[in-house]
Order: C-alpha cells, then sequence, then structure tokens
C-alpha cells in the first residue's frame, strides 16, 4: 500500500490492517473538491494545459489517491480522466476514471475483519480474507479496458440524460487476482445454477433504493477470463477503484465489474435485480433506429463492449505546421476479439489510410496503440477521422442513438489547426 500523499488520506500502519480515510475526512475533502480546483492543489502544467485550456468549463478536482481528473460530481464521485494520458499503455491508477451510483461508498475497510462471501446454489458457503484468497488459488494477471457504458455520453445528440462523460471514462489497467471460476469450483457450484449475482459494500442512500447488484451467467461466470481482483497495475486497489477486490469482467462495460466486492451468491433462478432487469439495458437490435419518438421496446441487459477507436494526439495544444510532419496517435479496443486495423483520414472521410498498429500487444482485452505519420500540404483546417476494424469483421461506423447514451463508438475525429 502506498504512503499517505497528506493527512486526508489516512492509512494504516501495518499494510494487512487495511486502508482507512475516515467517512468525515473524506466527505470535507469531497464537498472541498465540489470548487473549480482543490484548494491547495497546485495543477501539473501537462494538466493544465490538457484540461483546463482545452476545456475551460469543466470542473477539476483532487480525490485521495488521485490526481486532478475532470469532476461531474463530488458525491457519488465522478471523476474523468483527460485524454493526454491515454497515450501510454496503461492508466495511471492516479490517473483511473471513478464511477459509483451511490454516495454511500466504502471509506473505511479493515483487512482484519472483511470477507468476501460465496454462498447460495453451493455445496459448501466459504468465506475468505483477502489473505485466503492469495495462499489458496493460483494469482492470474490480464490486461483489460473498463469503460463506463455511458463513455463519451455527452456527445449525442439529441443529449440523453446521465452523466455527460467526455471520452475518459475509462482507463486500461493490468488487473491480478484470482480465477471466479476457481472460487466457485471449491464452493461446487449446484447442476442447476443458472446465474452468479455480485454486490459490493457501498449502500444506498435510502432504503427504498435498490442495491447495487449485477449477475453474470453461470458459463460466462465459469470462464477463465472473470477475475476476483486485488491489485491494479501491481499495486492494491484504490479505495475509488473498489478496494478491497473488485469484479473483473473483460471484454464488458463496466456497469459489470463490481466495486468492494463483498458477495457472490450462485442462483438456480434468473436474476431479476433492479440494475439487470431495469437499469442498463440497451434496445435487442443494436441497430435499431430508437429515437426519442420511438424508443425500443425488446431490451436487454448491456454486455459486450463494441469495436471503437480514439484520437489522442494531435490535440487542440499542440502546433502543428506546413510541411512539417506530425505523428497521428490513438487507441483501439473492442469486446475481446482483438483489433485487426485501423484507418485514418485527415480530408474529412473522403480518403482513408492504413495507420500502423504498435508492436506492444498486451492482450486482446487491453488499448490497442496505433499511429500514423502525415504531413499536411498547407495551412488549414482539417478534420481528421479514424475508425478501427476488430477481427471478428465489425467495422466502427454509424452512431446509433439510444436513450441512455450507451455504447458510443461513432468514427471519431478531431478538428486540427495547421498554421
Amino acid at each position: 500500500m502506498r504512503t499517505p500523499q497528506n493527512e486526508t488520506e489516512k492509512t494504516e500502519s501495518d499494510d494487512s490492517l487495511g486502508r482507512t480515510i475516515t467517512r468525515r475526512k473524506f466527505l470535507h475533502f469531497a464537498s472541498v473538491a465540489a470548487g473549480s480546483v482543490l484548494t491547495g492543489c497546485a495543477l501539473t502544467p501537462e494538466s493544465e494545459k490538457s484540461i483546463i485550456k482545452l476545456n475551460p468549463g469543466l470542473s477539476v478536482a483532487r480525490f485521495p489517491e488521485k490526481t486532478e481528473l475532470i469532476m461531474l460530481t463530488d458525491r457519488p464521485p465522478q471523476l474523468e480522466t483527460p485524454l493526454f494520458y491515454f497515450r501510454q499503455d496503461l492508466t495511471p491508477n492516479e490517473a483511473f476514471f471513478v464511477r459509483w451510483h451511490f454516495s454511500g461508498i466504502p471509506t473505511n475497510v479493515d483487512l482484519r475483519t472483511f470477507r468476501l462471501e460465496v454462498g447460495g446454489s453451493v455445496s459448501k458457503t466459504l468465506s475468505f480474507s483477502i489473505e485466503d484468497l492469495k495462499r489458496q488459488f493460483e494469482p492470474q494477471t490480464t490486461v483489460a479496458v473498463n469503460q463506463c457504458s455511458g463513455n463519451s455520453r455527452s456527445l449525442f445528440t439529441p443529449q440523453v440524460p446521465g452523466g455527460q462523460w467526455g471520452n475518459g471514462a475509462m482507463g486500461n489497467a493490468r488487473w491480478t487476482g484470482v480465477r471466479l471460476k476457481d472460487i466457485l469450483n471449491k464452493a461446487g457450484v449446484a447442476s442447476n445454477s443458472i446465474d452468479v449475482s455480485f454486490s459490493g459494500l457501498d449502500e444506498a442512500p435510502l432504503y427504498s433504493m435498490h442495491k447495487f447488484a449485477k449477475s453474470l451467467h453461470i458459463e460466462h461466470a465459469l470462464s477463465d477470463e472473470v477475475l476476483v481482483a486485488y491489485e491494479m497495475n501491481g499495486e492494491p486497489l484504490p479505495m475509488l477503484n473498489g478496494y478491497p477486490l473488485r469484479l473483473v469482467v473483460p471484454g464488458w462495460y463496466a456497469t459489470y465489474w463490481v466495486k468492494s466486492l463483498q458477495k457472490i451468491e450462485v442462483l438456480n433462478t434468473k436474476f431479476d435485480g433492479y440494475w439487470m432487469a431495469k437499469a442498463y439495458r440497451i434496445p435487442k437490435n443494436e441497430h435499431a433506429s430508437e429515437t426519442p419518438d420511438n424508443l425500443a421496446k425488446d431490451t436487454v441487459p448491456i454486455n459486450q463492449m463494441n469495436v471503437r477507436s480514439l484520437l489522442v494526439r494531435p490535440d487542440s495544444n499542440d502546433v502543428v505546421r506546413a510541411g512539417r510532419a506530425v505523428e497521428i496517435e490513438g487507441i483501439s479496443f473492442d469486446g475481446g476479439s482483438g483489433i485487426k486495423s485501423v484507418e485514418v483520414s485527415v480530408d474529412g472521410g473522403s480518403t482513408w489510410k492504413p495507420a500502423k498498429l504498435d508492436s506492444a500487444d498486451l492482450g486482446k482485452f487491453s488499448f490497442r496503440r496505433w499511429r500514423l505519420s502525415w504531413t499536411p500540404a498547407q495551412a488549414a483546417t482539417y478534420n481528421i477521422m479514424a475508425r478501427a476494424t476488430n477481427n471478428n469483421g465489425q467495422i466502427q461506423g454509424d452512431q446509433y442513438w439510444n436513450k441512455s447514451g450507451y455504447m458510443r463508438n461513432g468514427i471519431e475525429q478531431a478538428q486540427v489547426v495547421v498554421i
């Protein structure tokens, strides 16, 4: 566990005791952060350039264990990662986006008493401390993109309700933990099991509100990919990203990546909790022409991520000169088939050129970085676009509107002024 950065971030001296940030201090921290910039927190030249000047209307805040991030709300904390952090393969923990549904997030976790409970339709109920998980199971590591279902929601037209995220409600990290199937096999899953549900330590502020819980079909839960993670980029999970455990569901949207995971329950009936049956649903036909006046009547829970790419360089702060080569950079990813190719247009889509995928391939669930050298012929404003194709043949293309602003993957574009 890292040494506290300041007195607001209080941790126990013994790593085995857990991480404690008193609720009073955390809420005070959050209330102060509601200002444009947290008092006494200096912005780095890079962050000031990339956040303040690029997006002058946005609020910036620093929460415990986090650097300066774009703040949508402070209670519950919703913090967005500035795009310049995606110019590297892995997103730093301190810059990783934050999304909670309720203000009652766990800020005081004692590892001496914390237990992951496993029950339901199993041969024996089990209870694990963090040390139990590390001692009893073989550790597994995967690199995977964690992307909010509503990433880029602010770009939908007509506008939809919900957190108005830009493109930074995501991150790419190296996750280490235990395979969910190993835990379930140890408990002994009943042959008639259908779903597995997951819930965390976070609590709704009112009894009438539905506790956040998600589920996976038993076959998915018993696959090799799903992890119960206790480390993120080689360190304990940050408090705001789900300490001490979180579910990692590579290739699927972040709504399934339950934070502060505390309970796993195997079910012999289909899980019908609110956050599956009512919320986080998309048109069954993802290419349906849903409009505000004609909403889809047949919906399914959101699931696997679609293919997309993002431009991360140049941005509006970069000086691009006519006749001089500049490197266009970006990232691409999908739900797990892997990226086959990326094409770039510098003339608004009239012509396309293949970009070069970086040799570093961190796996089918990771960001895949790409680049293209470009020498603008003359001073002008250029409309740069990028589109990715995955190994299943899915191509980033037309954007289909939906009432919740989910799964945005229209062709990305950026205006670049060449002088």
